[in-house]
């Protein structure tokens, strides 16, 4: 199946969970807004001076005028009366206007001749300096809407609003289970014909980027009847997405199809025409969507990039991510095959135009730290023509 009517079919009918929960402000970061904000406070409260200086009927100062100054308004330190004609504040930045004063007269444009004593060497102008009450917002105003992607401008508005908690929608759910009687985990000892499980780390670093949370199924051996017990321990989880790790082939210890089946999940598609990640698998039951990948580690990140990535954010109410972007080629590329291929590639900003896009030099769908060091997916398509060095390309980032 091409790459794009897969995409199309995972997709299908998925839309953003509903079900809501209220965070505190400092855990609203990169979640999704589940209702609208309004504020609960004016801001600024008062008329604020915007610079130090003095608080002064500007019909007072008057270049030469000597004013008495009797007393001061800090932030948090209001002045308690008015000025009265012919006296000044001296005030601070942030803090409340006194009654009285119509402008602040800037501290380079005065001298103190005496500890109480000013002298204004440049005319004040009438409403300089003042931030009036409610220039940033008011009590009841629309501040943030339903369904934003909070990030940290938002977070700060809500606080100055007045609120201590946000509503968001609840993050989905994306079980991960690695299989294979050939694997371990880091740090613990390896047989001789035994590797270190790596993908699930990067799939769950993925997931919790994209708006997913993540619950780590382990490692499953190659026995359809554990997997069938993880995947129960999945749904009762009531997890929104699983992911399997191998064994998604057509081998005879390639179990994972059958025990899906046996779970009651209908296949939607088993196997892609791309190059690396061919053996994928998607399926569902009823609102449980399944993802099946690859073991190797580069067709399992460059897979997950492709399904998981834009499945999790559908349903994290971030939208899909159209993903491509446009660049030109560091090198020539010959033509490609019946598969499309998602190339390992480094991005090299330019001042001016499109980026450069540099296939690294080894492809090997096994080789992780080939896959580390690339930005970004370069993709040609199927049967792709031979392409010349500055010619422009479709990419993918992978952050």
């Amino acid at each position: 199946m091409p790459v794009e009517d897969a995409l199309s079919r995972l997709l299908d009918g998925v839309d953003p969970i509903r079900e809501t929960e209220t965070v505190a402000l400092r855990s609203a970061a990169g979640r999704v807004l589940a209702a609208d904000v309004d504020a609960l406070r004016t801001q600024p409260p008062f008329d604020a001076s915007a610079m130090d200086g003095y608080a002064v009927r500007a019909s007072d100062a008057v270049a030469g005028a000597i004013l008495p100054v009797i007393g001061v308004s800090a932030a948090g330190a209001a002045f308690p009366a008015p000025v009265e004609p012919g006296t000044a504040v001296r005030i601070f930045t942030g803090a409340p206007m006194p009654a009285g004063a119509d402008t602040v007269l800037i501290q380079e444009n005065a001298m103190l001749e005496a500890p109480h004593t000013l002298r204004v060497d440049v005319a004040a102008e009438p409403s300089r300096h003042i931030r009036k009450a409610g220039l940033d917002f008011l009590q009841g105003d629309a501040l943030l809407r339903s369904g934003l992607h909070l990030r940290a401008g938002h977070v700060a508005l809500a606080a100055s609003a007045g609120h201590p908690q946000l509503p968001v929608l609840r993050r989905p759910r994306v079980a991960i289970l690695a299989t294979g009687d050939e694997l371990v985990l880091p740090g613990e000892s390896t047989g001789p014909d035994q590797i270190v499980a790596s993908n699930g780390f990067g799939l769950a670093a993925m997931v919790e980027a994209h708006g997913g949370d993540v619950l780590d199924l382990g490692i499953a051996p190659d026995d359809q009847a554990v997997l069938e017990a993880r995947l129960a321990e999945a749904e009762d989880a009531r997890a929104d997405i699983v992911v399997t790790i191998g064994g998604a082939s057509v081998g005879d210890r390639d179990l994972v199809a059958p025990a899906l089946r046996a779970r009651g999940v209908e296949l939607d598609f088993w196997k892609v025409a791309m190059r690396p990640g061919k053996p994928v698998m998607a399926g569902r039951k009823g609102a449980l969507r399944i993802i099946g990948l690859p073991g190797n580690p580069a067709s399992t990140m460059v897979a997950a990039t492709l399904f998981l990535r834009p499945l999790v954010r559908c349903l994290a109410g971030l939208g899909a991510d159209p993903g491509y972007r446009r660049g030109i080629l560091s090198e020539a590329l010959p033509e490609g095959g019946e598969r499309a291929d998602f190339v390992r590639a480094r991005l090299h900003r330019t001042a001016d135009g499109l980026p450069r896009v540099e296939a690294l030099p080894r492809q090997d769908s096994s080789l992780l730290s080939i896959y580390a060091l690339a930005d970004v997916l370069l993709y040609r398509p199927v049967a792709a023509p031979a392409a010349d060095a500055g010619q422009e390309c479709l990419f993918i980032p992978l952050d």
